[in-house]
């Protein structure tokens, strides 16, 4: 019982935190392994189990997303889709022995790629024009792809390639929410027949990512971007170091 008390209060954390920029299943993939599930067990429920908050923050926050130039929200919703569904298949393919020891070098992946595109990359104005749409569009397949499989830090990439098409920030993380949870409804729709599938937690988990995902979407506008950006970070190093301590 107090395990999932304690998954409860992370779900709310994930939700909002999925909202502002990503990495919310950073928070749910170790507290729902803590409540007795392997890692792909975890992942896959993880990914379940957010979706409602992600069609929740999707909507809340949709007024403010924008498509790169030369890119429809339309196109991108389908790359996102397939990618998904191809991801989602890969993983029920992939032993839970084998993902456990990838999880924790996918968190690393996830965290440095967000670091460097959030203090490192140089801006978009700095550089010699910006991602074109087909590259947007293979980017945004590749991703799609890979967060069907994993789903962690899919926020932090999204934010990546989006800002550097030319896109603010906040239109960036309004627009990487809705992509999001299109990757996920593909993979979502796979997922749901498979036994690793924790039903009980998966609605706990989307309950309380519903609630932190609608408060999220709200404080988008107003949360300052250097401080969130720092503090995705910090969460992606501690977590990194975490599931490497208690990897297999």
């Amino acid at each position: 019982m107090t395990a999932l008390v304690l998954l409860f209060i992370a779900s709310i954390w994930a939700g909002t935190q999925n909202a502002l920029a990503g990495g919310g299943s950073f928070i749910t993939l170790p507290s729902l392994m803590l409540t007795g599930m392997d890692a792909r067990a975890a992942n896959i429920t993880s990914t379940v189990a957010l979706f409602p908050a992600q069609l929740v923050t999707g909507f809340t926050g949709r007024a403010d997303a924008k498509s790169p130039p030369g890119l429809s929200m339309r196109a991108l919703v389908l790359i996102s889709l397939v990618g998904g569904a191809i991801g989602a298949v890969i993983l029920l393919a992939t032993p839970a022995s084998l993902f456990a020891r990838l999880v924790p070098w996918l968190v690393l992946f996830a965290t440095a790629l967000f670091a460097w595109g959030s203090f490192f990359r140089r801006s978009v104005d700095e550089v010699e024009g910006r991602l074109p749409p087909w590259g947007m569009g293979v980017i945004q397949f590749l991703i799609a792809v890979y967060g069907g499989y994993f789903g962690g830090g899919i926020g932090f990439m999204m934010m990546a390639a989006l800002t550097m098409t030319g896109i603010a920030a906040r239109n960036a993380g309004a627009t990487k929410n809705i992509l999001a949870g299109m990757a996920n409804a593909s993979a979502v729709a796979i997922f749901v027949f498979s036994k690793d599938v924790h039903w009980l937690q998966a609605v706990i988990t989307a309950i309380g990512a519903s609630f932190g995902g609608w408060a999220g979407a709200l404080m988008l506008r107003r949360v300052n971007e250097k401080l969130l950006k720092l503090g995705v970070v910090a969460i992606g190093v501690a977590l990194t170091i975490g599931l490497f301590l208690r990897a297999p």
